[in-house]
């Protein structure tokens, strides 16, 4: 009863009486944990200001062919699927922030073996590096930066990692303009650095300090999150209480595929990270540089490049204000049939350009505006949603089976885009390939309408009773066509 009487005390303390914990230090720790995101992007841009100097101009002094650069860029994606599940397995060991700073070996590695690279095989190995540290960062920053969140900053602190994703690739986009493929790797090269020494001097999760039942290490980590005056008891007691249940409800791998709503949330999630790949996004990212340089624009292509990344920087911006508020349905399926448009436009540009060139030789602004309007619809849908509906959408006891199999999933799918794109463009054309890529994409808006549950406005508990069949009501008046074929009558 005493322990009782502490914890209900402390919780008004905190919560009643206004004194909710500091906020800074949480924006700190989150900006802290996504400069690993800054190092992704760096490597995910990096193909597109690297392929003419080196296929083109040989810049490192031996040949570069197009296959070959198609295998180093895609090598990258190979890396971040063989990641997915270890590192969750490395943040049960040694803790989040352990887990994260480990990472940093690979990123050194991989962009030191691209500095000095001599030869095909050196540039393919370090991509592959790149792909292990930037890959565990996708999976070890947001799961961090949502374990030390109060829930009332948790959403803004979710979107930094897409942010700086974004911010990543701009940043090699400029840079890459001004200077040459060596000192761009050497640069990006020291952001791995940079991120390792400040995320050193961060606090450790303390959902991981209870996991291992360290009690006063996680009272240390709380008190540096929410400042010395925060009295963290009703915290830590909710967080014991969260940590028992699910030691209670731990189901083995088989067990989780035989519950309903984890095989209509594994459905729902392959299927949009399937339709998120299949888009294109890969190969308009990593090959901005040449589809600006094949149409011909009178734009220089590293010009034409800073502005698309200024768009996705923009655009994921105004995500992060939106998501919550129009509902994820209607931004995926808006995403979605605009970059069918998008790559329409980009197919029949290119199409009459085959046909007869001089066809388009006042069309140079075409390829321009598609390319930008598809990074746009792509960066306030396709882009962050996927990834945000994968932590919603399976239940606590079967996240860590099942969360990784979309994480290595989405980035083989990457790979395959990757690597195949420049084959598929030498068997089909480029306007072909667009072709193809305009029609994924309007087969994934009609996915998105039939298949994908609106979650806005309901809790995770109400999401896996709707995944089993049942009927939720939504105080958001946000209706559910896609699960309104089998739902139950509402249980009581």
């Amino acid at each position: 009863c005493s322990q009782t009487r502490e914890t209900m005390s402390s919780f008004v303390v905190n919560n009643v009486a206004g004194e909710s914990g500091r906020k800074l230090p949480q924006y700190i720790a989150g900006l802290a944990a996504s400069g690993g995101a800054l190092a992704a992007g760096t490597f995910l841009g990096w193909t597109s200001p690297a392929e003419i100097p080196l296929v083109q101009k040989q810049e490192y002094g031996f040949p570069i062919s197009t296959e070959d650069f198609s295998w180093i860029g895609s090598m990258a994606n190979l890396g971040a699927a063989l990641m997915c599940f270890p590192i969750g397995i490395l943040m049960k060991m040694i803790g989040r922030k352990w887990a994260m700073l480990t990472m940093v070996l690979p990123l050194l590695l991989g962009w030191l073996l691209i500095i000095f690279a001599n030869n095909v095989a050196m540039l393919m190995v370090g991509r592959f590096f790149l792909g292990i540290g930037g890959g565990a960062f996708c999976i070890a920053a947001p799961t961090y930066t949502a374990e030390i969140a109060q829930s009332s900053i948790r959403g803004t602190l979710g979107t930094f990692f897409q942010l700086l994703v974004t911010i990543g690739i701009l940043f090699v986009y400029g840079v890459g303009a001004a200077v040459n493929v060596q000192v761009l790797s050497i640069i990006c090269g020291v952001i791995p650095l940079v991120f390792g020494l400040i995320f050193f001097f961060m606090p450790e999760s303390p959902h991981y300090f209870i996991e291992k039942n360290r009690e006063d290490d996680a009272s240390k980590s709380l008190k540096w999150l929410r400042g010395n005056r925060y009295d963290e008891r009703a915290e830590i007691e909710e967080l014991k209480a969260e940590d028992a249940k699910i030691r209670e409800d731990k189901i083995t791998f088989v067990q989780g595929f035989k519950q309903r709503a984890t095989i209509r949330a594994l459905i729902i999630s392959l299927g949009l990270m399937f339709f998120q790949q299949l888009s294109g996004i890969n190969a308009v990212i990593f090959y901005t540089t040449t589809i600006f340089d094949d149409a011909n624009t009178g734009l220089e292509a590293t010009a034409a490049t800073i502005i698309v990344g200024v768009i996705q920087v923009v655009a994921t911006l105004l995500a992060t204000f939106i998501v919550d508020k129009a509902g994820r349905r209607i931004l995926l399926m808006i995403s979605d049939f605009f970059m069918a448009v998008s790559t329409i436009l980009l197919a029949v540009y290119f199409q009459l350009k085959e046909d007869d060139a001089s066809q388009v030789a006042n069309l140079g602004w075409l390829p321009v505006l598609a390319v930008c309007l598809f990074i746009a619809m792509f960066s306030i849908g396709f882009g962050p949603i996927p990834w945000l509906m994968v932590g919603e959408l399976f239940a606590n006891n079967v996240k860590a089976y099942v969360s990784p199999l979309a994480g290595v999933f989405n980035w083989l799918l990457a790979f395959l885009v990757t690597k195949v794109f420049t084959n598929l463009r030498d068997a089909l054309g480029i306007a072909g390939v667009f072709w193809l890529f305009s029609g994924l994409s309007l087969l994934g808006t009609v996915f998105v309408f039939f298949i994908v549950p609106e979650t806005k406005g309901i809790t995770l508990a109400e999401i896996q009773r709707m995944l089993s069949g049942e009927k939720v009501r939504r105080s958001s008046g946000h209706s559910n066509p896609a699960m309104e074929d089998d739902e139950k009558p509402e249980t009581r």
